[in-house]
């Protein structure tokens, strides 16, 4: 499982009739790949809740979503799975398909939400319009399965 985080000052995201937004906090773009599982999902969450990378007190990187008391948004991206090594148009062989990657994708969701975060949510398998003030710039790149033990 891939996650891209950043840190926002402001996110939303629409699709449709559908909308979510969010004020500061971090915008979680999570992609499923084939082979994932409930450890991936929960590596994820862990980290997404638990990585420093608010300021505090004039010392950079100091604090969490949590500790600032900041929101969540979370978006479902099957395009981080893509592998762009060979010709002009993306692989997306890595991707997990939608029946297996919607659950997990949802653990992700609920486990922040139950670690106490306020959570906000893009539409599965949407095409939605995302947009975000990226604070910093911060953008961090997390992956299950490059976790250490």
């Amino acid at each position: 499982m891939k996650a891209v985080v950043q840190r926002v000052s402001s996110a939303s995201v629409a699709a449709g009739d559908y909308s979510a937004r969010i004020d500061e906090g971090l915008l979680v773009f999570v992609g499923v790949e084939r082979g994932d599982g409930p450890a991936d999902a929960e590596y994820i969450t862990r980290k997404v809740g638990d990585i420093r990378v608010f300021d505090a007190g004039g010392r950079n990187f100091m604090r969490s979503v949590r500790d600032i008391g900041g929101q969540v948004l979370v978006v479902s991206q099957f395009t981080l799975a893509a592998d762009c090594r060979k010709g002009r148009r993306p692989s997306f062989d890595d991707a997990a398909p939608p029946e297996m990657a919607r659950p997990l994708y949802e653990s992700v969701v609920v486990g922040l939400t139950r670690a106490g975060l306020t959570v906000r949510t893009g539409l599965f398998q949407a095409m939605m319009q995302v947009a975000l003030v990226n604070n910093g710039p911060v953008t961090l790149v997390l992956e299950s399965r490059k976790r250490q033990v």
